[in-house]
């Protein structure tokens, strides 16, 4: 059975001047007008079922950024008392309505949200209300895992995320040591699943893949200071740590690898890069 908000191929009733009648079922007869055809589709197309803004079942074949039932970043376009407009890739832009913000959304910039059908219109709209639409299913995932994370909020602890586009994660601040953003999507490393099934992040991956993350990182923060940071093997473990969320030891060990590799020498009280060539 067709349905508002899914993808399907619908029997081909007639052609009009407008465009082609499609057979909706219990949706009635769908118009799929010319401007929504994709060039080279073949026939029968597969079309996206939408309501326009007579309230009509509608059909596209053109692909939604964001499908329904998923989260995604869509850029902003237009805002007005009843709510926010959003570009999802449609000629209908998507409503993100006034009672499902979380934050005055501003015309240019992204917003986060979750996709979905309203029950009671069968209208496709967004949502801010990002943990309301998380699964509660446990991820079936394991520490040290890579997954995709889109960042939707910030907390004293530090970044909420988006993994995989079904569950919660929570990437730590004291761990993060580069500018993020709302709406930024990233891969990360998974450090720990929580029995509520909420999931805790890192951006750098564990083992070997840390010292290699932790090069880049040292390198960065260098060149940011002016060359020099006064960190070393004599530091301790604790502010190593604090700085760089690391254990002394990984430390050691990127520093020792960039010395070999000539990019940086070691200092009273710190470590100074020298560039590529040494």
């Amino acid at each position: 059975m067709a349905k508002i908000g899914e993808r399907t191929i619908l029997p081909v009733l007639r052609e009009v001047s407008a465009g082609t009648i499609l057979d909706g079922g219990e949706l009635g007869e769908v118009m799929l007008l010319k401007s929504e055809r994709v060039p080279g589709a073949q026939d029968p197309a597969e079309v996206f079922l939408y309501r326009d803004s007579d309230d009509q079942a509608s059909a596209t074949e053109r692909i939604p950024k964001v499908m329904p039932g998923r989260f995604g970043a869509l850029r902003v376009l237009a805002s007005n008392n009843t709510g926010a407009f959003l570009d999802w890739g449609l000629s209908k832009d998507l409503l993100l309505p006034y009672s499902e913000q979380r934050s005055l959304p501003k015309i240019g910039q992204l917003a986060v949200v979750h996709v979905y059908v309203d029950p009671k219109s069968e209208r496709l709209v967004a949502s801010q209300r990002i943990s309301k639409y998380f699964t509660n299913e446990m991820p079936d995932l394991g520490e040290g895992d890579e997954v995709d994370i889109l960042l939707f909020g910030k907390t004293e602890m530090g970044y909420k995320a988006i993994v995989n586009g079904q569950y919660s994660g929570l990437l730590f601040k004291n761990q993060v040591f580069e500018k993020l953003y709302y709406a930024d999507q990233l891969k990360a490393y998974i450090t720990q699943i929580r029995n509520d099934g909420k999931i805790d992040l890192s951006l750098y991956a564990p083992g070997a893949g840390k010292v290699d993350d932790l090069e880049d990182i040292l390198i960065r923060e260098l060149e940011a200071r002016g060359g020099f940071w006064a960190l070393d093997d004599k530091t301790p473990a604790e502010t190593i740590h604090q700085e760089l969320g690391v254990s002394k030891k990984v430390f050691k060990k990127a520093t020792g690898s960039l010395f070999k590799q000539r990019k940086i020498i070691f200092e009273d009280g710190g470590i100074r890069w020298v560039g590529e060539e040494g």
